[in-house]
């Protein structure tokens, strides 16, 4: 796209602002690291417009304090720029395999509930689904439901969705889609993860 040129202009009737303004489904995906990052960043730019903003961390421990909680948490009640709900769905699954899986599973089905539940009530402008990729790669929510769901959303709600593996129908859907390569890591040499850098 030179110049900020569309290389093709849909013929759908909407205008340039219509097309503009239209609610976007973004998935941040692939092995490389920054997914969650990118979508917290995004997440920064919705506050900053006075959009509310709910994130859904659905695989990450409920116990993990992450640093971006914290400061959106605080941005959030700032008063200045827009709202901020935090939600934390699992018990600790990553993309490692743990033995609580059953337990795992109904909480991930329990948070896509609510999600759905939010998006029916336009709850947010902004909802950062955080790995959620894991439950559809895994089968514990069904893809196309999820498709159906956001193709079907109210109103002008904007919906990022991370984690590896996303499928392939969630992919076809979505209107952004990056993969995050990896293409060297610390932990490759066996450097384990540090503040400020992976939390």
């Amino acid at each position: 796209m030179p110049q900020g040129q569309p290389s093709v202009v849909p013929d759908d009737g909407l205008t340039t602002r219509q097309r503009r303004n239209r609610p976007l489904v973004v998935v941040h995906t692939g092995i490389g690291k920054g997914k969650s990052t990118a979508a917290f960043g995004l997440a920064l730019r919705a506050w900053n417009q006075g959009w509310p903003i709910g994130v859904f961390q659905f695989v990450k421990s409920a116990k993990w304090k992450v640093g971006e909680e914290n400061a959106l948490r605080v941005l959030g009640a700032s008063g200045e720029g827009g709202s901020v709900d935090w939600h934390k769905m699992g018990e600790g699954w990553s993309w490692v395999q743990r033995d609580a899986q059953m337990d795992n599973e109904e909480k991930a089905r329990e948070g896509w509930e609510q999600v759905k539940r939010d998006l029916a009530a336009e709850t947010y402008k902004l909802y950062v689904l955080d790995e959620f990729a894991y439950p559809m790669h895994w089968g514990w929510v069904d893809t196309d439901e999820v498709v159906d769901v956001l193709r079907d959303r109210p109103g002008t709600q904007h919906v990022v969705i991370t984690g590896r593996n996303a499928p392939g129908k969630l992919v076809d859907f979505a209107d952004l889609v990056t993969d995050m390569s990896k293409v060297k890591h610390p932990m490759d040499v066996g450097q384990k993860g540090q503040r400020g850098i992976e939390w």
